[in-house]
């Protein structure tokens, strides 16, 4: 056998199965970490520029900590199986992170250092690991063409490992399984992994490390500075882009976990690909860093072309995803979509890896060490992409302008490097390259690109108000407000009969129509009546703001605190809604808090007398956390005595299952809970469940006097303008309650924090249409409720009759 030869194709599997382990892990920790200090865009701009730190402290660190006579193999072995240990520890050992950052967690500047000590804690250790596999992996290689090259494959090998983890991830384990039999299987490819790489080395042969520093001192000295501009410029494009265009995407196919594997798995896919095929062509080209360059021109182009697919081609083909019930044909129509747009661009940024590290290999420096600096200035890239487009640049310039920077990166980082190919660095002549026309071909390419700058369309209004549903609702609406914000795109439109709708996440979240207004109103006034006299109230989302309003109409009210997680919606939209939540925003009782509300109950020391929770679909991504059994505790937790919870349900775009996790899983944290229906002509449409720190009994009479009071006239008024102005007319949208529904919540599935079921069942569901049928099996269990009502005639007849029940 000749060493380091003939088992290089067995070393590409290795790293797909650690690239595979390494994207489960990822998925699997961010949602762990979620959990605990939130999933606002700072959150996970800590989160994301902790794992990719700890990635490029590890390649840089490898070929100063470990020696050159260790066998690389070994090496890689026993970094895998670390990984692993440190997979077990992160899952185990997080009840204990929650309880630390719970007792330390406080606002501003503090709060966001102790969210990067707990994101360091958990995630420094393992992605330093991950990150110093590749260098210890590329000392086995020689700093040949043919090795370099290898280099770039067990790149790409890894990368598509990471598609095929983040498939079984998405599809399979989490939706499934759970978080700890995602752990279980990562830690099981790392075990494979790291019996394998160490078969594999004990039976091939090591170079001594003499030879390799001999090797490194007759190479001829460079300077590679241009490289690792070039290839961080590109890694800042390549994170900038995903995060603008899983924004984008997300809107047009719906913002479910599955979308965004699919994004994620074209995106590391098309990485893959490229970088294979730069790996060939990094063989066999004669100037490895002018094929980066061009790499890079034609990465503007394609940067381009996804641009304008995304914001004029995608969203009005003409595809109505209503009509698709079953979620995987849909899922194949949203994979086909994904590849037209995204593939093109992710090809040259696969592609610009390998190449760098052709271009960075000649100067005999030990392999280890270049592969380290080439992937260490990609990951800086990569962070500053990932966190400065989050953070900064879309919420300040919008996505338009951002694609705009993308091409202006990849124009400078073509330039950079073929300038250097003009005048090499790594050469002692200063001739130019022998390569006819470069320089004519390389102004024409410039000029092309430049000229892409001004060719980025709007993103247009009807994709960030109406996402999937643009091709059935153009025309429909006049926008009044659209803004790009740092967590989420929102929008205000106007129909023409003068009904003003809220957009957030590609769909309507609350609206001045009746039958909305109904709902909004039910979620403050229903859980402020049932109180007999609440003063202090958290509004989880502040929507159109109509919710918190209503509480401000109830005269012992003396503290509303609306906790919303993108600050455009409290600042701009809710001021479109002035007149229906009595200027909510402007009232000296209200404080608004700017924080994923999940974070906020988790770290708040303040109690209070009434929750009400309006979040976002289920099917969104993460806003399952808001439907736990965990987060309801948390929220039972922050009820003073007495305390009254109110949770909003969909019936709409979605199905039975979906809707019977949801109240099981509120049910067992608030025994004796009941259901309230916002009815749509007997069909279903959206639910309100209360619960209550306490059994709940529901005085009539006096639920009935206190409306006829003068101190609660405006809270009649405010019932009345959606048909609801008395207490029989509020109390006969009873639905059921819990000891009637036990046998059809028998077999329903509970949302935890550890399975998150909700998100994967509700985004199967998100077309399902099933609101009439589910409605309908929920009434056939009700009865009038003798104990929770405590009326006397002639309300009591009254009551019965209007809940359908004959005397």
């Amino acid at each position: 056998m000749k060493p380091n030869r003939r088992p290089f194709p067995v070393v590409l599997i290795l790293f797909v199965g650690s690239g595979g382990a390494a994207l489960i892990y990822e998925i699997v920790w961010f949602q762990l970490l979620e959990l605990v200090i939130g999933s606002t865009a700072v959150s996970l701009a800590v989160l994301l520029g902790t794992f990719m730190g700890g990635m490029c402290l590890g390649s840089l660190l490898l070929p100063r900590l470990v020696s050159l006579r260790r066998h690389p193999l070994r090496v890689y072995a026993l970094f895998e199986l670390a990984i692993g240990a440190f997979g077990l520890l992160v899952l185990f050992a997080m009840p204990v992170v929650v309880r630390f950052y719970a007792s330390l967690a406080g606002p501003g500047f503090g709060g966001i250092l102790l969210r990067a000590l707990v994101a360091a804690v958990c995630l420094l250790a393992p992605t330093t690991l991950m990150g110093a596999t590749l260098p210890a992996v590329s000392r086995w290689l020689e700093a040949t063409p043919e090795g370099v090259a290898r280099m770039g494959f067990l790149y790409g090998s890894n990368t598509a490992g990471a598609v095929l983890g983040c498939l079984l991830a998405g599809f399979y384990l989490l939706r499934v399984h759970d978080m700890t039999a995602a752990t279980f299987a990562a830690v099981a490819l790392n075990l494979v992994v790291t019996g394998i790489a160490l078969f594999l080395a004990a039976r091939t042969l090591h170079r001594p490390a003499e030879k390799q520093a001999e090797d490194s001192r007759h190479g001829p000295k460079m300077k590679p500075w241009p490289v690792y501009l070039a290839i961080a410029l590109s890694g800042c494009s390549a994170l900038g882009a995903e995060v603008i265009w899983t924004r984008l995407l997300s809107l047009l196919l719906g913002a479910t976990v599955y979308t965004f594997s699919i994004i994620l798995t074209v995106f590391l896919a098309g990485l893959a690909a490229g970088s294979a095929a730069g790996a060939y062509t990094a063989r066999r080209t004669a100037s490895p860093l002018a094929a980066l360059g061009y790499c890079q021109l034609f990465l503007g182009a394609a940067i381009a072309w996804t641009a304008f697919i995304i914001t004029k081609s995608l969203p009005f083909w003409p595809v109505n995803p209503q009509l698709v019930t079953n979620p995987w044909f849909g899922f194949q129509l949203d994979l086909l979509r994904t590849i037209w747009a995204v593939l093109p661009p992710t090809l040259f940024w696969g592609a610009s890896f390998p190449l760098a590290l052709a271009a960075a290999a000649p100067g005999g420096k030990e392999p280890g060490r270049f592969v380290g600096h080439v992937y260490a200035a990609n990951t800086v890239g990569a962070i500053v992409g990932s966190i400065g487009f989050s953070l900064v640049l879309v919420p300040w310039i919008g996505t338009r302008a951002s694609q705009m920077i993308l091409i202006a990166l990849a124009f400078v980082a073509a330039a950079v490097a073929l300038a250097s190919a003009l005048r090499p660095f790594f050469r002692p002549s200063k001739s130019a390259l022998p390569e006819p026309g470069l320089r004519g071909v390389t102004i024409v390419a410039a000029g092309l690109v430049a000229a892409l700058l001004f060719s980025i369309p709007k993103t247009p209004w009807e994709l960030i108000a109406y996402g999937r549903d643009v091709p059935r609702k153009v025309g429909e609406a006049t926008p009044l407000f659209v803004g790009e914000g740092t967590n989420s795109s929102v929008a205000v439109t106007q129909l023409a009969e003068g009904i003003r709708n809220f957009h957030v996440s590609g769909k309507v979240e609350a609206s001045s129509d009746p039958q909305d207004m109904r709902l909004e109103r039910m979620l403050g006034h229903i859980p402020a009546l049932v109180h007999p006299a609440p003063k202090s109230v958290l509004v989880v989302g502040c929507g159109a703001g109509v919710t918190a309003g209503a509480f401000l109409v109830h005269p012992t009210v003396e503290r509303v605190v609306i906790c919303e997680i993108e600050p455009l919606i409290p600042k701009v939209v809710a001021r479109y809604f002035g007149s229906e939540n009595y200027d909510v925003v402007e009232d000296p009782r209200v404080r608004i808090v700017i924080d994923d509300a999940r974070h906020y109950i988790l770290t708040t020391d303040e109690r209070f007398d009434i929750i009400t929770s309006d979040p976002i679909h289920p099917w969104v991504k993460g806003s399952a956390t808001l439907y736990t059994r965990e987060y309801f505790e948390m929220c039972r937790r922050r009820l003073n005595p007495g305390g009254v919870i109110t949770q909003w349900v969909p019936l709409y775009d979605s199905s039975e299952d979906v809707v019977r996790s949801e109240v099981a899983t509120f049910f067992d944290v608030f025994p004796g809970g009941t259901i309230w229906s916002n009815d749509l002509m007997g069909m279903g449409y959206d639910v309100v469940l209360l619960g209550r720190d306490g059994p709940t009994r529901i005085d009539v009479d006096a639920l009935d006097g206190r409306l006829r009071n003068s101190d609660h006239a405006v809270v009649a008024l405010s019932l009345q303008e959606v048909n609801l102005g008395t207490a029989v007319a509020l109390l006969s949208t009873y639905a059921g309650r819990d000891a009637e529904l036990k046998p059809w919540l028998a077999k329903a599935e509970r949302n935890r924090d550890r399975n998150l079921r909700l998100q994967f069942i509700a985004g199967l569901a998100l077309n399902a249409g099933h609101s009439g049928i589910t409605y309908e099996h929920m009434l056939s269990y009700r009865a009038f409720p003798e104990d929770l009502f405590i009326v006397t005639d002639p309300l009591r007849g009254e009551l019965r009759k209007a809940l359908g029940f004959s005397d």
